[in-house]
């Protein structure tokens, strides 16, 4: 029996303070947001399921149109807002930054608020770290910055015969049962110190991707900066250096470079419901 009060778990409710607390943290983002040229956009709830870009997709909503194609609730917004953009809107608009603020949902009843923003085009991912950085600045809050590269990991897994899965599932004893000793090392970066003791001890494959990282880092200026090298993003379009925003336990933003429509993009969400757990 299904009481009154009841509302599906994972669904989320906002009333009073909390619903207040919430519009002020939208209008704060997308004012800042506007004003470093970033134009909104407000994309369907509905997609075609092959649109969707999570890694598994069991976790979408999917049921079918009238003309029998399968169609799915929004699970992500990243390539979809790209798709849309550079396929429906194009001659519309030439503008390459835009921001949405609008939930996802994923099976069987998850919604998630999130803002977030797409720099289309651009590949400097110095940029977006910033930008993301100066939002939590407005929030007053100084989250844990980590930083990693899928592409180490790709390349890892396309030069040895260690199963991809260890690393999506973050198991890191059996990557050290591997007792490969360059891995190990990989797998205890904590720093730019750390990374920058790798060079010469990992095979070559990996040193541009790791030099890439070092530089990264070694632009921006913030102390709470964690380096990890082999962390693998749940986001299954991210190919190169991505990174995440932490903060008492919470994932409060996740960012990174893709590629989509034959371009070189940037992109990064803030997670409503989390960040607003750690303000109230």
């Amino acid at each position: 029996m299904i009481l009154e009060h009841e509302i599906p778990k994972g669904s989320q409710l906002y009333f009073g303070k909390s619903a207040k607390a919430k519009r002020d943290f939208e209008h704060k983002i997308s004012d800042f947001l506007l004003k470093v040229g970033f134009e909104e956009i407000v994309s369907p709830h509905f997609s075609y399921s092959n649109h969707q870009a999570i890694e598994d997709t069991q976790k979408l909503i999917q049921f079918f149109d009238e003309e029998n194609h399968p169609v799915a609730l929004r699970a992500d917004s990243t390539l979809d807002i790209v798709r849309i953009v550079l396929r429906r809107l194009s001659r519309s608009t030439d503008h390459k930054k835009w921001f949405y603020i609008q939930p996802v949902f994923s099976y069987p009843t998850n919604e998630h608020y999130q803002i977030g923003c797409e720099w289309i085009g651009h590949d400097d991912i110095f940029d977006l770290i910033l930008l993301n950085l100066e939002s939590f600045q407005i929030l007053d809050l100084s989250p844990y910055l980590q930083i990693s590269n899928i592409s180490i990991i790709e390349a890892i897994v396309s030069h040895n015969d260690i199963d991809i899965e260890l690393f999506r599932g973050g198991k890191i004893d059996e990557l050290y049962q591997l007792q490969i000793d360059w891995l190990s090392l990989m797998i205890d970066v904590k720093d730019i110190q750390d990374l920058r003791g790798l060079l010469g001890v990992v095979p070559s494959y990996l040193s541009k991707e790791i030099e890439k990282m070092i530089d990264i880092a070694s632009r921006i200026d913030y102390d709470r900066m964690i380096i990890s090298p082999l962390y693998y993003p749940s986001m299954k379009y991210y190919d190169d250096i991505c990174y995440r925003f932490i903060f008492d336990n919470y994932t409060l933003s996740k960012g990174g470079k893709y590629k989509s429509g034959g371009l070189n993009s940037l992109g990064f969400a803030l997670y409503t419901d989390n960040i607003l757990k750690v303000t109230r």
